[in-house]
């Protein structure tokens, strides 16, 4: 179940930077229907996928704080995936978002292999 879960984030991340080169380049494959969906197919997989570990290894993010931080830290990499591919108005601002979007990523992996949280 952990592989599985972190095959579907290093494809989710991929996927992102993926989509990110695309619109640098004003790609047409954009437009395409799987581009559209698959992000969402494999993030709602991803998630349920976490949500089941963390039920059966019962584990409480508000006991575990590196959890609710890991989880918060998902938010923001979403927030800033979204900005970057969505609002961001002129490719350095993309870029900008693009970076912060990975170094959410990063506290993410760091929390998932420490287990110690940065900020609680």
């Amino acid at each position: 179940m952990k592989h599985l879960h972190m095959t579907l984030a290093l494809l989710s991340v991929g996927l992102f930077t993926l989509r990110f080169a695309w619109l640098l380049m004003n790609s047409a494959q954009l437009n395409k229907k799987w581009v559209k969906i698959a992000p969402h197919v494999i993030d709602t997989f991803l998630l349920v996928l976490g949500v089941i570990m963390a039920v059966k290894l019962s584990i409480n993010p508000i006991e575990q704080l590196w959890l609710g931080e890991k989880i918060l830290a998902v938010f923001a990499y979403i927030f800033t995936g979204y900005y970057t591919l969505k609002i961001a108005k002129n490719n350095m601002m993309r870029v900008i978002g693009y970076l912060g979007a990975l170094g959410w990523v990063m506290l993410v992996v760091r929390l998932a292999m420490t287990k110690q949280g940065v900020f609680f």
